[in-house]
């Protein structure tokens, strides 16, 4: 018999809801409210005055080629680090699943770098591949690799990207491991006695039942990619070279903040805040449709 609570009155539920609808309005509503009512103006640089422009903030930034060239490298940076993230910690959760001896020692090294802030990860990495001192660059000199990210925007591309997915393998890692336990072996234990192989048993049977799963940090990894990411970017390339590994939350500070121009600033926070939003939702609408709950 389900069991449903009733409230007599309508003060005890609206106490409940206030903390968590303070907390939305205050840290979500007003700021992009503000985001939103700024846009429209450009502000003098000191806070002195502004002046409506209405939508010319927005029309300035789609003629810019700059800027538009920043949705690129977004899409680029987003999708490398979701896949190569989720890729990784899926094989490695498949390998922790099936490990016996030193499980839990070799699933709590996995776990360390989620407790590693993007900007610590980005110098750690930073000086991994610095041109002078890292290790990996001198590795990569005596392979006859001449490895140089300050100038080469493809290298610093990947080196942001390694840097990105390395700190999030672990979130991925805990996420796919439970959902694999949560297999019954009984099933997979059927399919190899009607003689399914490993990599058709994996393809058939385990990737669907953890279509949850995937589903959910594909959203949660996109969302990462797009916003938690910019200590990292800041800490190694700072956007460049020549802008290469500037993504749109980036520009949004380098414009902001440094250029000080903060009605572009505060557009383009509202047009990053519209493409997440409908991602989202894409996401939502038709991936969801291949998960199987």
């Amino acid at each position: 018999m389900e069991k449903r609570v009733i409230f007599k009155g309508w003060v005890l539920p609206l106490a409940l809801l206030a903390p968590q609808v303070a907390v939305t309005l205050v840290f979500f509503f007003w700021p992009a409210g503000q985001a939103i009512w700024q846009s429209l103006f450009i502000p003098d640089p000191f806070g002195f005055s502004m002046q409506f422009v209405g939508l010319g903030n927005f029309e300035f930034l789609f003629a810019d080629p700059y800027y538009r060239n920043s949705f690129i490298t977004t899409a680029i940076f987003s999708t490398s680090v979701t896949v190569a993230t989720m890729a990784v910690a899926l094989a490695l959760a498949v390998m922790a699943d099936r490990l016996i001896k030193g499980s839990g020692a070799y699933r709590t090294l996995l776990i360390w770098p989620y407790a590693v802030a993007p900007a610590v990860a980005g110098v750690l990495w930073l000086f991994m591949f610095n041109t002078r001192i890292g290790v990996v660059s001198w590795y990569l000199g005596q392979l006859g690799y001449d490895w140089n990210h300050v100038i080469d925007g493809g290298e610093a591309m990947t080196l942001v990207v390694i840097a990105s997915a390395w700190g999030r393998i672990s979130y991925n890692f805990l996420f796919f491991l439970a959902g694999l336990q949560a297999i019954p072996r009984s099933v997979i234990e059927a399919a190899a006695i009607d003689g399914a192989r490993p990599w058709k048993r994996f393809v058939t049977i385990v990737l669907p039942l953890l279509s949850p799963v995937t589903f959910f940090l594909l959203v949660v990894n996109i969302i990462y990619a797009f916003f938690e990411t910019f200590g990292v970017i800041h800490t190694i390339t700072a956007g460049g070279p020549q802008q290469s590994t500037t993504i749109l939350v980036y520009k949004v500070y380098a414009d902001g903040f440094v250029g000080q121009d903060l009605g572009s600033s505060a557009a383009q926070s509202v047009i990053l805040l519209v493409v997440v939003g409908l991602l989202t939702v894409l996401q939502f609408k038709f991936v969801e449709r291949r998960v199987h709950y």
